[in-house]
């Protein structure tokens, strides 16, 4: 017999024999698990690419029936995709050539599929009935949709064949394997019988070799635990970390050097309007990219990507991105760092992007806001000066025109002076309109039947060449608005809108019932939410630019020729609606007209009755107390009251109107400015004159209507206000309003 260690030789020999062919055997198990998970994988894909060519086909015929820009897109966006579909599928089955040209052949009618989906869409396009009677007669697109899913529902059936056929291969090797480890298990049950026979001989080496093996053990045991515990603190690490990577604000793409895109997170579908599968080259294909001003395309060297993968590190590179196709742009900050290998050569990139669309809005919306409080303050610190001098010319010019008769060339000259003064005044009044401080005389009043006797005018105004239509909803609630800057706001809308329909065109004026929500007033908090009246003035004229429509409503912005006009008659419009509590929205495109839409705050109550001019004779013989600290505009007021018959006392300032009061002259009204030097304004000496005197009338006067007898841009409730420059007529209808009214 052989000895007992050449067996035991021997039998670790086939031990070890039998444990390779397990290993073997294991990793063929592996394997076809693997193809196993796999082919579920390249099913779905398959089905993918056969739901893509459906959503195209559907698309082509949702807009062959509704000629929608979305089902357009929707087509444009399936027919780019087919490719890298398709390119993925022969990826996850390259190792099968017969698959490969399956693929190929059905990626050859996919396309042809969608090649008459396109011819479709362009006779739908260009409404040629009969190629889209003959296409349908020919059946050309069902026959290729038929072979396709022919083609289609074979690759699946061989992939469905294969996956029995790896998944008997896996339960075959399962089962050579448990044969082949029962035999070796066996076989260690024969060793051992081997050794045990040897035991009394190896007895004090097998004490020592269970007491090295139970110490090996418990280290093994030990470092299990520490291995399982390593392992669970990794998960959730990873967890984490793929949790955090998902939710982050800011969108992140990894990039290869090539431009591939390696890894992404959700922000980067919303932000970028990235899809998996996309490079780098087709998501800049998406949007037209400029530097952070706006306006300067960007060249391809200066793009993140190219930087990062030329091994540039970078942060806050500021880019505007804007769609080619849809609208909206977006403010997106950029920081890069390039990878690189163990070598130190670059491996690829990682690019974060930051969206600052909302503060740079923001930025903008301040920036306008600055701007408007500048005109403000400008506006305010000349109009009262200004109008001022401006009383005295005109009401002087009149004077000379009237007397001038028998001089017509001296009157022509007086007349150009007060077309002039004239014109200065009209400008002044559309600076104080957009700055928000004129002052308004709002009553509830019937919109249709004001837009109807506009109408009625701006039909002469505009010519014969422009047609005015109205549609007005009969619904329409009251609206609660200075009904005269009314009129002068659609009126300067139609001098803009005839601008720019030189060979005619039709103006519309629409009124309807409106409600804004939170989402309609989100770029314009002075708005609030809620129930509105809408006056909207429609044009067919040539439109405007973007660059245009953002400046619209700019003072002094004009694009029409020098000397035909301010660039004052959108922002008069602008302040106008934005002080009576409402809201303005202006659409325009180039060659298709502009809306322009008035979002007017509805009345509380019933329809009141404007007041018209007061009745009576133009002058009278009252005595009237004159407080003008401008010397010129006080000899000038007392001149005109005169030559109106009336009898006057002038005092330069609060005090001494004060001293006339105290001496007991008798008067029968204050005519007072506002704004006066001293600590007293022109308010708080009527409040002092009417303590002394209750009952007295007051009349108020002003250039600048930021004062005190005007609050939130309203007058208060029975104070009257003769704002300058005013003229003759004007001043003795107001002063037979104050005089015939009721007493203060």
């Amino acid at each position: 017999m052989l000895p007992q260690r050449v067996i035991l030789g021997i039998g670790l020999a086939v031990l070890l024999i039998i444990s390779a062919a397990s290993i073997s055997l294991d990793i063929k198990a592996r394997s076809d698990a693997i193809w196993v998970a796999h082919i579920p994988e390249v099913l779905n894909r398959i089905a993918d690419a056969r739901l893509l060519v459906r959503r195209g086909e559907s698309a082509a015929r949702g807009y062959g029936l509704r000629t929608s820009e979305d089902f357009l897109s929707e087509f444009e966006e399936v027919r780019d995709g087919i490719g890298p579909a398709f390119a993925e599928l022969k990826q996850q089955v390259r190792d099968n050539p017969d698959e490969i040209r399956s693929l190929e052949s059905a990626e050859d009618l996919a396309r042809r599929r969608l090649d008459v989906s396109a011819r479709l869409i362009e006779a739908r396009k260009a409404n040629d009935a009969g190629a889209i009677d003959a296409m349908f007669a020919s059946a050309d697109g069902r026959a290729l949709m038929r072979q396709l899913n022919e083609k289609f529902e074979q690759m699946i059936s061989d992939e469905k064949q294969l996956l029995a056929i790896r998944t008997a291969n896996s339960q075959r090797t399962g089962t050579v394997l448990i044969s082949i480890d029962l035999a070796g298990a066996s076989l260690i049950l024969l060793l051992m019988v081997a050794l045990i026979r040897e035991g009394r001989q190896l007895e004090t080496s097998l004490t020592a070799s269970k007491a090295a093996n139970q110490s090996l053990e418990a280290a093994v045991a030990e470092r299990t635990e520490h291995l399982l515990a390593a392992h669970e603190g990794l998960r959730r690490s990873e967890s984490v970390l793929k949790n955090t990577f998902q939710s982050m604000a800011e969108a992140v793409l990894v990039i290869d050097p090539k431009g591939e895109v390696l890894l992404s997170n959700a922000a980067a579908e919303r932000m970028l309007r990235y899809s998996p599968g996309m490079n780098v080259q087709t998501l800049r294909s998406l949007s037209h990219v400029f530097h952070a001003d706006g306006t300067t395309p960007m060249r391809m060297e200066d793009m993140p990507a190219t930087r990062v993968l030329r091994g540039e590190q970078f942060d806050e590179q500021e880019i505007v991105a804007r769609p080619v196709r849809g609208t909206g742009q977006a403010h997106l900050v950029i920081s890069g760092r390039p990878l690189r290998d163990k070598r130190g050569a670059i491996s690829g990139g990682a690019l974060v992007y930051h969206d600052i669309s909302t503060s740079r809005d923001t930025e903008r919306r301040l920036r306008e806001a600055q701007k408007l409080e500048a005109v403000g303050k400008l506006t305010g610190g000349v109009a009262h000066d200004f109008n001022n001098m401006l009383t005295v010319i005109t009401g002087t010019t009149d004077t000379l025109v009237n007397h001038l008769k028998d001089r017509p060339d001296l009157r022509a000259v007086a007349s150009l002076i007060d077309d002039a003064a004239e014109r200065c005044a009209e400008l002044i009044k559309h600076l104080l309109a957009f700055a928000r401080k004129q002052p308004l005389q709002p009553y509830d009043v019937d919109l249709n039947r004001q837009v109807a006797d506009i109408a009625k005018l701006l039909r002469p105004t505009l010519g014969e060449q422009i047609e005015v239509a109205t549609i007005l909803s009969k619904d329409v609630m009251p609206v609660h608005i200075d009904t005269s800057q009314l009129a002068n706001a659609v009126v300067n809308m139609a001098i803009n809108a005839r601008d720019a329909m030189p060979d005619g065109g039709k103006l519309l004026l629409e009124t309807v019932n409106a409600v804004l929500d939170e989402a309609d007033i989100a770029a314009d908090p002075e708005v609030k939410a809620g129930a509105y009246v809408m006056l909207a003035i429609s044009d067919t004229g040539t439109g405007m630019s973007p660059e245009v429509l953002e400046r619209a409503f700019e003072p002094f912005f004009t694009t029409k020729e020098v000397g035909k006009g301010t660039g004052l008659g959108l922002s008069m419009v602008y302040g106008f609606v934005k002080q009576s509590g409402g809201h303005i929205k202006i659409t325009s495109e180039e060659g298709h007209g502009t809306t322009i839409r008035l979002y007017l705050p509805p009345a509380q109550g019933e329809v009141d009755p404007i007041p018209g001019d007061s009745e009576g004779a133009e002058g009278g013989s009252e005595t009237i107390l004159v407080v003008e600290d401008d010397a010129l505009v006080r000899g000038f007021v007392i001149s005109q009251l005169q030559a109106l018959g009336y009898r006057t006392i002038a005092a330069h300032d609060a005090r001494s109107a004060l001293a006339v009061v105290e001496r007991g002259e008798p008067f029968d009204l204050l005519f007072t400015d506002v704004i006066m030097p001293g600590s007293m304004s022109g308010r708080e000496l009527a409040d002092a004159v009417a303590a002394r005197r209750p009952g007295i009338r007051v009349l108020y006067t002003s250039g600048y209507t930021d004062d005190a007898v005007v609050h939130q841009r309203r007058l208060d409730e029975g104070a009257l206000l003769l704002t300058k420059p005013y003229r003759r007529p004007q001043l003795a209808r107001m002063l037979r309003q104050a005089l015939n009214g009721a007493a203060r």
